[in-house]
Parts: structure tokens; C-alpha cells; sequence
């Protein structure tokens, strides 16, 4: 019994839908667990022996995806922008002006590796949240919240930096002062 792709999607997608929003409670994650889950066999399908039992192989899949997102997001919980805003750091309007590029690529190879990736994949690649996903094997939602933390861990490490370089400047004024008073001190 050979199942054509398109075939498979029309009869199994919303029975499938259905699961998945069942568990996620969510129409953005029942949509992306369902679209994982055909995406999963579209590469491993192949390997069920026995087609009659699509239909288990796909449910029991779905619901794989949907433990392994349930773990990865108790372990990387989301949080929307608007909700953390306060907690971002203020980042002066012409600091993003003084930044060269050679600081910025030294501070994103800072961040942390889980962000790293998606934001060199977005900034340096031009790669779509789509093909990010694709590229990395994750869900649109986790990549667009993973270039989301990453952008706020960048944010905060060029802050950082910024301010050391402005602590590191003195005006000539403060420099004759100092060494006037270490003279005669």
C-alpha cells in the first residue's frame, strides 16, 4: 500500500490538527507540531514496514513532538517582549550608531550558543524563520523566541561594553588633574 504525500495530509491533517491542539491548547503549536509531524514523514516515513499502520505511526509521532517541545519549553520558557519589556536593558539611541562591526561580532560570539546560532543564521544569513527552522530542526516559535532572547543577550553585552569603553575614556582635563595630584600627593 503505497500513500502518496498529498494524499496522507488530506486525510490525516485535521484528525491531526485536532490531537494537537487537544494537547498544546494553542493554534500556533497544534499547527506547528502537525506540520513537524508530516515533515517527520516526509524523511523517516519511509521506514514503516507496514503502512497499514500510518495512521498510529503519525499520532504517535505528533505526540513525541509534542513531549519534546513540552520539555524544551520547561527548560527554555517563552516569554513575550511585552511581557519581560521592563527587565530589557535601555539602550541609548546612538549607541547602536557607535557600535562598529567588529564589536558586534565579537560580542555575539558571547552569547549563549542556543542563541547564536539563530541570530547568525537571521543577521549574517539572511535565512527567513522558516528556513532557520528548517535548518535547525526546530519549531518557527522557538527560533523567533530564541532571536528574540539572543537579540536581548546581545543588546546587554554591547551595553556592557559600550559602558566600560565610556568608563575607559577621560577628558584631558581629568588626566593633568591626576597626575598633577599624584605629583604632589
Amino acid at each position: 500500500m503505497e500513500l502518496e504525500f498529498d494524499a496522507l495530509v488530506e486525510m490525516y491533517y485535521q484528525p491531526l490538527y485536532r490531537f494537537a491542539y487537544s494537547l498544546s491548547k494553542r493554534e500556533a503549536d497544534a499547527a506547528d507540531l502537525t506540520q513537524q509531524t508530516f515533515y517527520k514523514w516526509a524523511t523517516k516515513g519511509n521506514q514503516l514496514k507496514d503502512k497499514s499502520k500510518v495512521k498510529t505511526w503519525l499520532f504517535t509521532t505528533l505526540h513525541r513532538e509534542f513531549l519534546g517541545s513540552r520539555r524544551r519549553y520547561q527548560r527554555f520558557p517563552h516569554h513575550e517582549v511585552g511581557d519581560v519589556e521592563h527587565e530589557l536593558p535601555a539602550v541609548e539611541p546612538g549607541m547602536a550608531r557607535e557600535m562598529d562591526g567588529g564589536s558586534v561580532m565579537e560580542a555575539l560570539t558571547e552569547v549563549d550558543e542556543m542563541y547564536r546560532g539563530p541570530l547568525t543564521l537571521f543577521y549574517l544569513q539572511d535565512l527567513s524563520y522558516k528556513e532557520i527552522s528548517t535548518a535547525l530542526e526546530l519549531p518557527i516559535g522557538t527560533v523567533m523566541s530564541r532571536l528574540s532572547r539572543g537579540k536581548e543577550q546581545l543588546r546587554m553585552l554591547l551595553a556592557a561594553k559600550a559602558g566600560r569603553q565610556r568608563r575607559k575614556v577621560i577628558s584631558l582635563e581629568q588626566d593633568l588633574e591626576q597626575n598633577k595630584d599624584e605629583r604632589h600627593g
